[in-house]
């Protein structure tokens, strides 16, 4: 007897497994059970699972019996007229779906001259096991995985047109690629998804060289030249907004110009950007610190004896300022209702953003890196027909990753640029290299994409052909802009006097262990000490016992709380951390002596 379990719950016992399954799958197939059941026997166990419940991953597969596709010609010269539909193919058992469970039991071809007489189903296609993105990299099976698993995550990052009405909008944190273009190096699903409409992407020229140990490891020089004329520029759009807000008692947030009177009152030259209602005007241009909504509060605590003396009717500032590192111009000010009932004020801050050293760059094949060097146009190497590229990409970066379908799109970037075509890149079924060497010849250039160019400082040949062709390459949503950072001395923590963590709450720079070790090299003592002085703080020893001693400089009294005031106090220099946890061995009644060695 074989158990049955429905979702997991036994449901009751059956004498033929095989006959029952057989059964329930061409029930499926013929639309009496629903097309989301999924079967499967566990022979070890004698158990056999039927699965129908929600957010189970189900993939389409076409059925194959005896050897041949179900999937006729006829079904597709039906399905090229219309006549028929994807229910069509389901409703007449063509096409079926199948869980991670059910697959388990499943013998699938890739493709039709692949069936035997055990295959039990066929792939629509081959492209059928990547995802939407991933089928976006063009040539990608002849890339590591590794790296095409990269070139997908890396394209999710990209920026461009993620939607058409981003100006209508309140996004946090986006940007707009200002000339995105198509591809000219494409796969069928840049068709199917329309990709058209929404790029995120510029071709560029690339040449594969090393330029003055500017692009080692990961690094890129791009042409300066290429960015004054607009290459890889960008909008990048963050929302500010201030609330009205009700308090108990009948006191409320105001937004407007705040009064000379109220606590925390900055300077009239900080309001100089806000118009009389008290809100910065569109086009106005900010930087960090500047007011951009100014707002007063009621006051915040309404003690006893407050009530009736003069500060307690003072209300306090609270101003929304732009975040510190950042700068722009305001690009919209909307003034709404919240689902309250309260006044909402909303700011979009507009900033462009030119390519500069540290911007993050990407292939789609996860070849990323970010700028190196920004190289004048004049000092750019050049091909014989007088075409300088726009960037320069190590070819140190291609050996050890395996990325060949980097170079193929190169390859294919070349020859759709020369002879103003769509080249196909979709994995398994792309154009030939063979075919695209072949066009180049045709073209007249080498067929192995190969060129002679000439140093752009001293004129003279490169003694090497240079690999150099069109590419489609990425602007990345990393920007050093956003994620520069530096403090002096700043807000710390209250219970370690350590500096507090994070770059928008204005926080310190952690010097790690292997930082530490840098400095050790080099010899820096001194600024190894300022960088361990965050949390410094000076305590007093009792020689005799190892305590913290009390120093009463008001009185001008020391004394150890153990041993009185006749004995050898002295003040030392340690970390707070460190007396922190002092206190702490105290309190769990250990007695932490601290031992004095005089050096002198």
């Amino acid at each position: 007897m074989t158990d049955v379990y429905l979702d997991e719950k036994f449901i009751g016992k059956i004498d033929n497994a095989d006959e029952f399954i057989k059964n329930i799958r061409e029930e499926r197939r013929r639309g009496k059970l629903p097309s989301a059941l999924n079967i499967s026997y566990n022979k070890i166990f004698k158990e056999v699972y039927v699965e129908i419940s929600r957010e189970r991953a189900v993939r389409p597969l076409i059925i194959v019996e005896n050897g041949n596709s179900k999937l006729t010609n006829e079904i597709l010269k039906e399905l090229d007229e219309n006549k028929l539909n994807w229910k069509d193919l389901i409703s007449r058992g063509v096409i079926e779906y199948l869980d991670a469970l059910e697959e388990e039991s499943a013998l699938v071809a890739l493709r039709e001259e692949d069936i035997s007489p055990e295959h039990t189903h066929l792939e629509i296609s081959p492209s059928m096991m990547l995802g939407l993105t991933t089928s976006l990299v063009p040539f990608s099976n002849f890339g590591q995985s590794s790296r095409l698993n990269r070139g997908s995550k890396t394209q999710k990052q990209a920026l461009g047109l993620y939607i058409s009405n981003y100006l209508l909008r309140m996004d946090t944190d986006v940007s707009i690629l200002q000339y995105p273009q198509a591809p000219i190096v494409r796969t069928v699903m840049h068709d199917i998804s329309g990709y058209e409409k929404h790029p995120s992407g510029q071709n560029v020229v690339i040449a594969v060289m090393s330029y003055e140990g500017y692009n080692m490891q990961d690094s890129l020089v791009v042409n300066k030249g290429s960015i004054e004329r607009g290459l890889a520029r960008s909008f990048y759009f963050r929302p500010y907004g201030a609330e009205e807000l009700r308090y108990s008692g009948g006191l409320i947030d105001e937004v407007g110009i705040p009064d000379k009177e109220v606590k925390g009152y900055r300077s009239e030259k900080d309001y100089r950007l806000l118009e009389d209602d008290g809100i910065v005007f569109p086009e106005a241009k900010v930087k960090t610190d500047d007011v951009i909504i100014g707002k007063t509060s009621p006051p915040r605590f309404l003690g006893e004896l407050e009530e009736f003396s003069i500060a307690a009717s003072t209300r306090r500032e609270s101003s929304v300022t732009i975040k510190h590192g950042e700068a722009g111009t305001v690009d919209m000010v909307v003034l709404t209702e919240n689902e309250e009932g309260n006044k909402l004020v909303q700011v979009r801050l507009r900033d462009q953003r030119i390519p500069e050293v540290g911007d993050k760059f990407a292939s789609r094949h996860g070849q990323k890196g970010v700028i190196g060097l920004l190289v004048s146009h004049s000092d750019m190497p050049f091909t014989a027909s007088g075409i300088t590229p726009d960037l320069i990409f190590s070819p140190h970066s291609i050996p050890s990753r395996m990325t060949i379908s980097h170079l193929i799109e190169i390859l294919g970037g070349k020859v759709g640029a020369l002879s103003g075509k769509y080249i196909d890149g979709t994995i398994f079924e792309s154009q030939s290299e063979k075919e695209l060497r072949s066009y180049l010849k045709e073209l007249g250039f080498r067929e192995n994409g190969t060129e002679r160019m000439y140093n752009g400082i001293t004129g003279e040949e490169f003694k090497v052909d240079i690999y150099i062709g069109d590419m489609y390459y990425l602007k990345l949503k990393h920007m050093v802009a956003n994620k520069l950072h530096s403090r002096a001395s700043g807000r710390i923590q209250l219970l370690t006097r350590q500096p507090i963590e994070g770059r928008s709450k204005g926080g310190g720079l952690r010097l790690g262990e292997m930082e530490k070790d840098c400095f050790v090299a080099h010899g820096a003592s001194l600024l190894l000490k300022e960088r361990f002085d965050s949390d410094k703080t000076i305590v007093h020893i009792c020689e005799n016992c190892g305590l913290l001693a009390i120093s009463d400089s008001y009185r001008n009294r020391k004394f150890c709380t153990m041993c009185g005031s006749n004995v050898t106090i002295t003040p030392i220099e340690i970390s707070y951390a460190f007396k922190l946890l002092i206190d702490e061995l105290k309190a769990l009644c250990i007695y932490p002596r601290i031992k004095l060695i005089s050096k002198y």
